[in-house]
């Protein structure tokens, strides 16, 4: 007896088909598996005999072997456990085949049957909906993570039985209850995961079995549109209330605040300079709260990250709040930008669509430090190996501190550090990353006058209501672009959008050649002096737009240029 059953891996950040073939004949009763396995795959065998064992049922000895295909792909991980123990009681006629043709099963197996819960569920039931599934079997802990995505039915089962009766109709499917009406809708983000290099040029890859559905039919570039289940509270419904750090708890640090400000209205990255101590890791922290919220399809790509690397909270399966990472100057290459064995994403895609704080940004390896100009240039990153690239979203905000020298004080008569020692220190910040950087602005030490005034500060929900409408402008104003935001507006159209008046335009001319600029720090000033006159409502940028915007680079002119 032949049997097939349908499950799926992750490669990178895609899902790949993987068929579960098993074939029972007559001989020495063996249990062979095929297809590329991993050792943990291989193990399987055993799992699967004993989770079939201790389920209920007994399987007269045969001849049985097992393929995972296609055999070009790596098979890891214990996901296909389920599909395997399925595909054997389909071939011995315990389960009936035709109603597991247009089925997935995900989950690895105890010996005692239970299935437990596995990583990248989120991801694997967007694909299966392009794939012509209309159903996905999951482990009871990844149910509600998988029920995210409307069109395809996702079934939670708790051991192997459960799985059996979902299949012959015994366990029929539970009401959905915690998920509201809404809908909205996704596209999958395809240009997202595995590629190959053909003649200089990126294509996505293209599997025989990887990419066709049900149907046989090749999933093409313009993909069906999911529809999304969110909770009706938005964010209360899956993280509940969380006491966000406002700004009102900082006092003094005018500058600092200003700068945070016109770094989220135009999404421009941002560094700051200054000694311990005076509010830098503060004003970062709070950074998050001025973004508008999450829209339903950044939930739903910023979710598919976290669910590949198995981080999504099983009662909890939807980020709907602005990620924020913050690194340690620690941090290796590969936990930075993503990779390993396996390409899998690394920090700079966790903080996708939200904030990535490197805090003593100056401590970091320069090597480390390096590897952020491609993302921080173009929103992705790619990782090469010789199994192919892998490409991973990472369009964060970088907001980075840094003391002024290695004892912090300077330029305080108490520093004691020469000037070489703090040329090297500041060096690690090369020339061509601090260009990617839009905002650069020293932040004083606060004097105890600051410290204690009665002042009330500006609360981060006023804040971000000046924000929001600055980024209405630019909304319409690129509304037909694949972007919103003036800090992503690309070179050849800064010349377009960015207008100066005739004075701007002598100072910035006069700047250029005194602090020798480059083209892309050039572009960067300006930039940021189109959000400072979209503030203020201004169609054309005007000196004093500019005068401010060429005052945040501050590692560009005096004590601090190196």
């Amino acid at each position: 007896m032949y049997s097939t059953v349908y499950s799926a891996a992750i490669d990178g950040m895609n899902a790949e088909l993987i068929k579960a073939e098993a074939d029972i004949s007559n001989g020495l009763p063996v249990f062979q598996m095929v297809g590329y396995l991993s050792s943990e795959v291989k193990e399987a065998k055993e799992r699967v005999r004993a989770a079939i064992k201790n389920s209920g049922y007994s399987l007269e000895p045969k001849k049985l072997v097992v393929n995972l295909s296609p055999a070009s792909v790596r098979k890891r991980g214990a996901s296909f456990d389920l599909a395997i123990a399925m595909a054997i009681l389909n071939a011995y006629g315990i389960v009936d085949g035709k109603k597991t043709e247009k089925v997935l099963f995900l989950g690895e197996l105890g010996l005692n049957g239970e299935v437990e819960p596995v990583s990248g569920v989120l991801p694997i039931v967007i694909q299966a909906k392009e794939w012509g599934f209309i159903r996905c079997v999951v482990p009871k802990e990844n149910e509600q993570e998988g029920k995210r995505i409307k069109g395809i039915e996702v079934v939670g089962v708790r051991n192997l039985q459960e799985a059996i009766g979902v299949m012959d109709g015994r366990i029929k499917k539970e009401k959905d209850t915690n998920l509201s009406d809404r809908e909205s809708t996704y596209r999958t983000p395809g240009s997202y995961g595995r590629v190959r290099v053909v003649s200089g040029k990126s294509e996505m890859v293209k599997r025989t079995e990887g990419n066709k559905g049900i149907s046989g039919e090749f999933v093409g570039e313009e993909q069906e549109k999911l529809e999304v289940k969110t909770g009706e509270e938005g964010q209360e419904e899956t993280e509940g209330k969380v006491e966000e750090k406002d700004f009102q708890d900082i006092q003094g640090q005018a500058v600092l605040k200003r700068a945070a400000e016109i770094a989220v209205a135009g999404q421009h990255n941002l560094l700051m300079i200054g000694p311990p101590g005076s509010g830098k890791t503060m004003v970062a922290e709070r950074i998050p709260g001025l973004f508008p919220p999450l829209e339903e399809a950044e939930q739903i790509e910023v979710s598919g990250i976290y669910s590949v690397l198995g981080m999504l909270n099983k009662d909890q399966p939807l980020i709907t709040r602005r990620p924020f990472r913050q690194v340690h100057h620690t941090v290796t290459k590969a936990a930075l930008i993503g990779g390993g064995l396996y390409p899998a994403p690394g920090e700079i895609s966790l903080a996708h669509k939200g904030v990535l704080m490197l805090d003593e940004m100056a401590e970091f390896q320069r090597p480390v430090l390096e590897v952020l100009r491609q993302p921080l240039e173009t929103q992705e990153i790619q990782i090469t190996r010789t199994r192919g690239t892998y490409r991973f979203p990472a369009d964060f905000l970088l907001v980075a501190a840094s003391n002024p020298c290695p004892c912090g004080l300077y330029p305080s008569k108490e520093c004691k550090c020469t000037q070489k020692e703090i040329h090297q220190y500041l060096g690690k910040i090369s020339p061509p990353l601090l260009s990617r950087i839009d905002l650069c602005v020293e932040a004083p030490k606060v004097t105890y006058q600051q410290l204690n005034q009665s002042k009330k500060e500006e609360r981060t929900e006023e804040i971000r209501e000046r924000i929001l409408k600055v980024r209405k402008i630019q909304k319409i104003r690129y509304s037909d672009r694949n972007y919103q935001v003036n800090g992503r507006l690309p070179g050849a159209e800064v010349k377009k959008i960015c207008i100066l008046d005739p004075e701007a335009e002598y100072i910035m001319e006069k700047a250029y050649d005194r602090w020798n600029m480059s083209a892309r720090t050039c572009h960067k000033v300006l930039k940021v002096a189109r959000t400072i006159a979209d503030m203020t409502g201004e169609e054309r940028i005007k000196a004093e737009h500019l005068s401010e915007a060429l005052g945040y680079r501050v590692m560009e002119q005096g004590e601090y240029r190196i």
